[in-house]
């Protein structure tokens, strides 16, 4: 059965700055990524890694190329149209976890729910959802607790649970394990590979290469193109 692509790019050029002081982060890069994929980018400081991960997370727009996300072009949509794509259509994992303090693990979870107006639901109906995704990382348990009060990697699992609750295309985690010892980061993993296993597309950025080596393959930059 063929695949459709989740990611796919064309030539994509990212330049910052003016006139005769310009960087070129990205130099054409072309990258398929397909549904019920999981995926890493690896690369060194400076290889355009982060530039990458920001255009695909539609957190800014390339100077050149085309994006596709789920066949959609999103290359030249405005900080809104975009900003309405990633509420939509990808459920960000942050190394930092990004949680809000003195709010409980149920109302993290719901926040997207609360900015995706369009979706007509009730606030009850909101906080059964918000429940069900903590349910699905193995964290009803502590749907009132506030960040202080859990472990890395329980704060790990609530802000994947939030990454999930609007049912994304795509998963984009960044340096998912970054913040955790080994154990606690393999249990991540072990939650973004059952997650995998139900058929999410994920994208994932690291600099450890026995997390990279756990995905069905690796994209690597340098110099911003694809090594």
């Amino acid at each position: 059965m063929n695949k459709s692509a989740i990611i796919e790019t064309h030539n994509l050029h990212k330049v910052y700055g003016m006139g005769e002081i310009q960087v070129r982060a990205l130099a054409g890069v072309d990258v398929r990524i397909e549904a019920g994929e999981f995926v890493a980018v690896m690369g060194p400081s400076g290889s355009g890694k982060s530039t990458l991960m920001n255009i695909l997370g539609c957190l800014d727009r390339p100077s050149e190329g085309q994006y596709l996300l789920a066949g959609e072009d999103v290359s030249g949509m405005d900080k809104v149209q975009l900003a309405a794509i990633r509420n939509r259509r990808i459920g960000f994992i942050f190394q930092s976890f990004n949680l809000l303090p003195r709010t409980d693990a149920l109302r993290n979870v719901m926040l997207p729910l609360v900015y995706k107006r369009e979706n007509g639901l009730s606030p009850r109906e909101r906080e059964e959802r918000a429940m069900a995704a903590l349910e699905a990382v193995g964290l009803a348990g502590r749907a009132h607790h506030e960040p202080n009060e859990l472990s890395g990697g329980q704060r790990q699992r609530v802000a994947i649970a939030r990454a999930l609750v609007n049912d994304p295309v795509l998963i984009m985690a960044d340096e998912p394990t970054g913040n955790l010892d080994t154990k606690t980061g393999d249990e991540i993993m072990g939650l973004l590979h059952e997650l995998h296993g139900r058929g999410r597309t994920i994208l994932m950025v690291t600099h450890e290469q026995y997390i990279a080596d756990q995905t069905q393959r690796t994209i690597t930059l340098v110099d911003g193109r694809v090594a």
